[in-house]
């Protein structure tokens, strides 16, 4: 039994949000950054994080059209340096480290001196960075109509939720997969989002010069 269109985007969406978002990834700098921190408190910052991700990821599903007309900027062009942001995060992702497109050692060292780094760095941009927005604003461009774009908004807040689970059970996770299963989980999601990132530039691609369909 085939998924419908409209469903057959949402779960693409969904795969390839989780895949940039990469909350697995995030569990090394989370715990270096919460460390010496109580329980609670760690807890309380995932829960934080998780919903600063789902209002971000929202925000740019109904502002994203509005950003892109202010700045005169066609979807295919976006769709294209989108579809490079997202290829150089990726490639990071294959050496299992994080972009400096998601996270710098500047941001780092101002991070383990902050109190809270619920918000900033960790929902953005280490998470919710500016990959994530891009690919957020394109398939909310794709979607459309109303419903289309509220049921985008639900896979958000599923996808946040899952964030806080991954982020609330770091510890026990980190313990369990080790380094090396953090490491393999950030490169299946790195080929993910890479295949996602071609697929993307040569959509954009091909709207700006319909020409070259005629010439595959």
């Amino acid at each position: 039994m085939s998924l419908s269109p409209v469903w057959a985007e949402q779960v693409k969406y969904l795969i390839g949000i989780f895949a940039i978002l990469n909350p697995f990834g995030a569990i090394p700098i989370y715990l270096s950054l919460m460390e010496d921190r109580r329980p609670d408190e760690m807890h309380r910052t995932a829960l934080k994080a998780s919903i600063a991700v789902a209002v971000i990821l929202t925000l740019a599903v109904w502002a994203g059209d509005a950003l892109l007309s202010f700045f005169g900027i066609g979807v295919p062009s976006f769709r294209i340096g989108g579809g490079l942001l997202l290829l150089t995060i990726a490639i990071a992702m294959f050496d299992a480290r994080i972009s400096p497109a998601r996270h710098t050692d500047a941001e780092q060292l101002e991070a383990e001196a902050k109190n809270d780094i619920a918000v900033v760095p960790l929902a953005i941009p280490l998470l919710a960075g500016p990959g994530a927005i891009s690919l957020t604003i394109v398939d909310a461009h794709q979607a459309g109509s109303l419903p289309e774009k509220l049921v985008l908004c639900a896979g958000i807040v599923v996808v946040s939720v899952i964030v806080w689970i991954v982020l609330r059970l770091a510890e026990p996770i980190g313990e369990r997969l080790g380094t090396g299963g953090l490491n393999i989980a950030t490169r299946v999601m790195g080929l993910i989002l890479a295949a996602m990132a071609v697929q993307f530039m040569a959509d954009g691609m091909l709207e700006l010069f319909p020409g070259l369909s005629r010439q595959i």
